[in-house]
């Protein structure tokens, strides 16, 4: 089974969510529609970024990462360098 870490971004106010699922689309649709409680006061919520893994650890262990400063900082460049 595959497991992906993927990023959100609150078009309300442009912050960014980390999380992880085995469904992307469907976890996309939970946090728009007010399901999840640590995101539905900044909906609407656009997917800008997705990794996938082979197992369960890898997943969390990358997710723990992105959730770091140093992970914050991965991610801002990445983000950055992908609208240029």
């Amino acid at each position: 089974m595959k497991h992906f870490v993927y990023v959100l971004k609150s078009q309300k106010d442009g912050r960014l969510y980390k999380g992880m699922t085995k469904d992307v689309a469907n976890r996309l649709k939970q946090h728009n529609s007010g399901e999840t409680k640590s995101t539905k006061a900044y909906c609407p919520w656009v997917l800008v970024y997705t990794e996938e893994f082979k197992t369960i650890e890898e997943a969390v262990n990358r997710e723990k990462y992105l959730k770091s400063g140093v992970g914050r900082e991965f991610l801002n460049e990445r983000l950055r360098s992908s609208t240029e």
